[in-house]
């Protein structure tokens, strides 16, 4: 693969109408719930990046008989909960964190043994936080000694429901202890410290699985049920919206309309943080598709002022924060987060990361254990290295909108994990972007 730079030029604003690609949470989970489901199940709006794509490619070495992806459509013949079928060697999960963690879930129920693994930045990546709850179920399943990919996990094992407080907010821990419920007897049932997103939750109610819900933290399953083939239309994923929603609101003159966007309440954080910032977003023409709530976003540029983040949006942000990042970076004052150690642990340490970009551009930017303190400034040009995480090189692209001069971003193949087509999507909105291969 080659490892492509990014080279944007200063200045500029975004313009227009754009829909950015599907999400991806919705699409991992619909391949996964297609193939174990009974029946056909039409998938629209597919996210055809490395990441999903990944799913998609275990499912098949796993003997599900799956069409396309053809512009964002997918076909999916489900095999039912136990017609999964051993692959020949392991299964690759790329980069790709929620495939390696829900994967486990399914995994720990079937009837073969089975070895799943990922590219060096994933097999650095904590995967005890999934392999301790499940061994409490009855799996069967080991790492390495540091508690990391390659994941073995031994069929044949019969797992029992439990009852499970999360020692952290991760909807990608719910969703692995949920799926190994549907195989499990009993009831499993997961308690959040924090409310994160309930995409899997959804969903299992939308393949006519029955999910229990108390409160707003703790969902349950009860196994042995079955799952029914549907229709799926994937909204466009707020969290490669965010990028041009930070990106509108720093740039003078910006007016963009990001279509088709997915505003499920546990993902919106992002839309909440940038307005108590003074963001000028507003909601167009909201509805459902395949049960989740979508709208147009308008976003329109409005000065930002620096906040203290509140603990309760951390959750429904974290993937955003790097974009948010560079929101603070321009924004009148210091903004300061905590409670989001979590950042440290994704595709790259994207608290030390985006520090050190940041640094690099001439912004005040101190991290601390569990968040950062950013002071805005005026960005400089310069040269930041993504550490090959995709989120890190879209908010730096972004950041030149409000930059001195040019910005060389390093390591950048990994945006096609989850934005295929983002230069050309982001030149067409008024980015000034190049791809240097």
């Amino acid at each position: 693969m080659t490892d492509p730079i990014f080279v944007v030029e200063p200045g500029g604003a975004l313009h227009g109408r754009a829909r950015v690609p599907g999400d991806k949470s919705i699409s991992h989970r619909a391949i996964m719930f297609g193939s174990l489901a009974e029946g056909v199940t039409t998938i629209t709006g597919f996210l055809e990046g490395e990441d999903c794509l990944a799913t998609l490619k275990a499912f098949r070495a796993m003997g599900v008989h799956i069409d396309g992806p053809e512009e964002g459509r997918v076909v999916v013949q489900g095999v039912g909960l136990h017609g999964l079928r051993a692959p020949d060697g392991p299964l690759d999960m790329g980069n790709s964190g929620t495939s390696m963690r829900l994967m486990s879930g399914i995994l720990a129920g079937q009837a073969f043994d089975v070895v799943l693994t990922g590219d060096a930045s994933l097999t650095l990546r904590p995967m005890r936080r999934v392999t301790e709850p499940l061994a409490r179920m009855g799996a069967r399943i080991g790492s390495t000694a540091r508690g990391t990919a390659p994941l073995r996990i031994g069929g044949g094992q019969q797992l029992t429901g439990i009852d499970y407080e999360l020692p952290m907010a991760s909807a990608q821990v719910k969703s692995c202890l949920l799926l190994a419920g549907l195989y499990a007897e009993g009831v499993t049932r997961i308690t959040e410290p924090a409310p994160t997103r309930d995409h899997t939750e959804r969903m299992l109610e939308g393949f006519s699985y029955p999910v229990t819900r108390e409160g707003d933290r703790t969902v349950a399953v009860t196994g042995g049920g079955r799952l029914t083939g549907t229709e799926i239309d994937v909204p466009a994923d707020i969290s490669s919206a965010a990028f041009f929603l930070v990106g509108a609101s720093i740039a003078p003159g910006s007016d963009l309309v990001l279509e088709h966007v997915g505003v499920n309440p546990t993902r919106t954080g992002v839309i909440d943080i940038l307005r108590l910032m003074g963001a000028d977003i507003k909601m167009l023409n909201p509805r459902l598709a395949g049960g989740e709530p979508v709208a147009d976003l308008r976003v329109r540029h409005a000065p930002l002022r620096g906040i203290r983040i509140p603990g309760n949006l951390v959750p429904l942000a974290i993937d955003e924060f790097p974009a948010l990042f560079v929101a603070a970076a321009c924004a009148e004052g210091e903004t300061v987060l905590t409670g989001a150690e979590e950042l440290r642990v994704k595709e790259s340490d994207r608290i030390q990361v985006m520090a050190d970009g940041l640094t690099a551009l001439g912004i005040a930017a101190a991290p601390t254990p569990d968040g950062i303190v950013i002071r805005g400034g005026a960005l400089s040009g310069g040269t930041v290295d993504s550490r090959g995480d995709h989120r890190i090189a879209m908010s730096f692209a972004i950041a030149a909108l409000r930059a001195k001069s040019s910005i060389r971003i390093r390591d950048c193949a990994n945006v096609r994990t989850s934005f295929p087509g983002f230069a050309t999507l982001a030149r067409n909105a008024g980015l000034a972007i190049r791809e240097l291969a």
